[in-house]
């Protein structure tokens, strides 16, 4: 069976494939990938999961792990690597969120600056829902700070 692969316009995939290899390479000690980049061992890992998740779909897993890959390099840019470093933890689950849908050219990756555009529309909307949330009652306040 031969596999056609189009690397002009990588398929969007489900954000649960991307967050799986994240998973792993975290639960192995190796979770700051973001920060420092991917070495082989962080990419095998991410291609073993993909694989695992798709053994019956090449064509999928090989779509997850070249958007994982390309989610690590983008994360090189400064003003990306300065926001994952304010925001921490918080900004994992959109950052994968849009790696798993945003336009990906396999050539040359995604595009830094609509990827930090589109973390800050994602955050803009979090801060706004927090800030809708009705203050707590005085009994309220009192037991959380108990």
């Amino acid at each position: 069976m031969a596999m056609t692969f189009d690397l002009s316009d990588i398929p969007a995939v489900d954000a649960a494939d991307l967050a799986a290899a994240m998973r792993s390479l975290v639960e192995s000690g190796r979770g700051l990938v973001l920060l420092n980049g991917a070495t082989d061992a962080d990419l095998d890992t991410a291609r073993t999961v993909m694989q695992s998740r798709h053994h019956a779909e090449p064509q999928s897993a090989l779509a997850s792990f070249v958007r994982f890959r390309h989610l690590v390099e983008v994360f090189g840019a400064r003003r990306l690597k300065d926001m994952l470093l304010d925001g921490g933890h918080a900004l994992l689950a959109p950052a994968i969120a849009i790696a798993a849908s945003q336009r990906l050219n396999g050539h040359r990756g995604f595009s830094p600056q609509r990827f930090l555009i589109a973390l800050n529309e994602v955050r803009a909307a979090n801060v706004v829902t927090l800030e809708k949330r009705p203050a707590p009652s005085t009994e309220e306040a009192a037991r959380l700070a108990a």
